[in-house]
Formats: structure tokens, sequence, C-alpha cells
């Protein structure tokens, strides 16, 4: 079981995008950090996320889903490096969890976001899961497969 952090600007894709795509998904593409890489190269198929809006916004929107293992980035032009997954959207964060929220929490101060901001793809432990859904409303929290 594990649980994860995909960031994105919403003016490239946002979670109204990510909804629009339906229960199919879509290629989480364009990452070009190797540890970011890694990290989906590690996901399993029913893993969820959580969808956060950065630059603008700076709060969690959304659950995600991984619906397809790593595999060849299609916007990579044939460098072998870079994979992604495939993530659908599961549901909304009923109440969004801004990045003020998160840093001001002593529980989540360990958090990725809060210690490696930049990287657009991070591992979240089930103790920040857990805090986070219950921060955004969600409880009981959705599980990952």
């Amino acid at each position: 079981m594990a649980y994860w952090l995909y960031k994105s600007e919403p003016f490239k894709w946002s979670w109204a995008m990510q909804k629009e795509a339906g229960a199919a998904g879509t290629e989480w593409t364009g990452v070009r950090n190797y540890l970011a890489r890694n990290h989906m190269r590690a996901m399993k198929v029913g893993d969820k996320g959580f969808f956060y809006h950065s630059n603008e916004g700076l709060e969690i929107v959304g659950i995600t889903e991984v619906c397809a293992l790593s595999h060849p980035d299609s916007t990579a032009d044939g460098d072998a490096r870079w994979d992604c997954v495939d993530i659908r959207a599961v549901c909304d964060m009923p109440k969004p969890v801004s990045l003020k929220a998160i840093k001001a929490n002593p529980a989540l101060a360990s958090m990725s976001l809060v210690t490696s901001m930049r990287l657009s793809v991070q591992p979240v432990t089930e103790a920040e899961w857990d805090e986070v859904c219950r921060m955004g409303g969600l409880e009981p929290p959705p599980r990952s497969a």
C-alpha cells in the first residue's frame, strides 16, 4: 500500500482537466527528475495520490489513483530514461487543503511537500495521508488497493 502526491500547474493541467479524462485516466507525463521518475516506477495499480495545484492555488484539490503501471513517457521523444504512470481522478477533496495549512500542522512537518517542495511526484506516508484527508473533510480516507 502506497500513497503519493502529484504536483501540477493548473494552467497546464488542472484538476478539472484530470476529472475530464474520465475512468481511463491519463499519462502523468513530462517528469524529468530521476527521483520523481523512480517514485513512478515504484507505483502499483490502485495506489492513491493527492492532486496538488502548484504555483496557483497551492492546495490539494483531489484524490487520484494509479490505473496503469510505469511505461515509457510518450512526450520523451524516444528517450528511454523517462517513464510515467497513468492516473485517474477518484474524488474531489471536499475542502481543499492549502500548503499554508499543511505547513502549520506539526504532524506534517516531515511531509515531502514541506521538505522537498520542488519535487513533482512525492511519496506520502499513511499517517500524512490520513491527516491531510482529515483536514480536507474526507473521512474515512480512500485507501490504496
